[in-house]
């Protein structure tokens, strides 16, 4: 009998338009892990600091594949693991490529079980309104007007920018001539003029991450969900890649299969009917 790693991504897919999980996917995935033994996690570009409270009344057993596959989030010891860290050459090098189109990155690094973020000089209307809504969460602090942002002691997971979409589109190839990093800009789901621009270290990808965690937890059949482009990677690296209604087209077509929408609790839905059509159901 195979063994099989199911991983979902959040927004878009697992979460309702909400950016919540409803009452019944939380009860779903409760009964999957603790009845069936359902190994089950997540995949995503947040950090822990929104999915810990996104996903707290989950009975979850196994870690959640955080920062687009930075690193690993131990729910229950409430720490990071499997850390890839941006070395701090690269660090120099793309804070360069930012400051000469006038601009200035976020630095997420890793302080114990804490996120530190790190911006140096004035912000945007955008910016500001982006960190407005993550102040005071727990788990992440952000230090502003921070002149030696680019040093510090603490592993730098990520280097984030958001500003207009043709402006970081620039910054992202000129970032990947200048350093060796894993490099995603895409548009807002909202408003196609807004992008967002992450640098990771390089081979830094949610597939390589579930590729890891598979060999880890023995699985030898791996199935994944998904809406949205950045999805497509640990679809084709998936044993069985699951696209929600609600998908890009782009990603409906790179999916073995399309279900419900991710309104309609499909995910945890689909991973029930899948242990009853397998035999795995206790």
């Amino acid at each position: 009998m195979s063994r099989t790693l199911y991983v979902s991504d959040l927004d878009g897919t697992l979460l309702g338009d909400d950016s919540m999980l409803s009452s019944t996917t939380v009860h779903l995935l409760n009964h999957l892990i603790d009845d069936h033994g359902v190994l089950f996690t997540v995949a995503t570009a947040r950090t822990p600091a929104t999915v810990e409270p996104l996903m707290r009344e989950v009975h979850a057993q196994l870690p959640f594949i955080v920062i687009g596959g930075a690193a690993l989030w131990d729910s229950r010891r409430q720490d990071y693991h499997a850390v890839r860290a941006i070395s701090p050459d690269d660090i120099s090098r793309i804070a360069d490529v930012f400051e000469r189109h006038g601009l200035h990155p976020f630095i997420y690094r890793r302080h114990g079980a804490l996120l530190h973020t790190h911006h140096s000089g004035a912000m945007s209307d955008q910016e500001q309104q982006f960190v407005l809504q993550r102040q005071g969460l727990p788990l992440k602090r952000f230090f502003l007007n921070d002149t030696d942002y680019r040093h510090s002691p603490d592993e730098a997971l990520l280097m984030f920018g958001l500003n207009r979409y043709s402006v970081l589109k620039v910054v992202a190839d000129e970032v990947r001539q200048a350093a060796h990093c894993e490099v995603r800009v895409y548009h807002d789901n909202q408003d196609p003029q807004v992008g967002y621009l992450e640098i990771c270290r390089a081979e830094t990808t949610k597939a390589r991450a579930i590729g890891r965690l598979a060999q880890q937890v023995e699985a030898d059949r791996v199935v994944v969900f998904g809406d949205n482009r950045n999805d497509i990677d640990m679809m084709q690296a998936a044993t069985w890649s699951v696209a929600v209604d609600n998908a890009f087209d782009e990603v409906k077509a790179a999916a073995n299969e399309i279900i419900g929408a991710n309104t309609a609790d499909a995910v945890p839905r689909w991973i029930l009917e899948d242990i009853m059509r397998s035999g795995m159901a206790r």
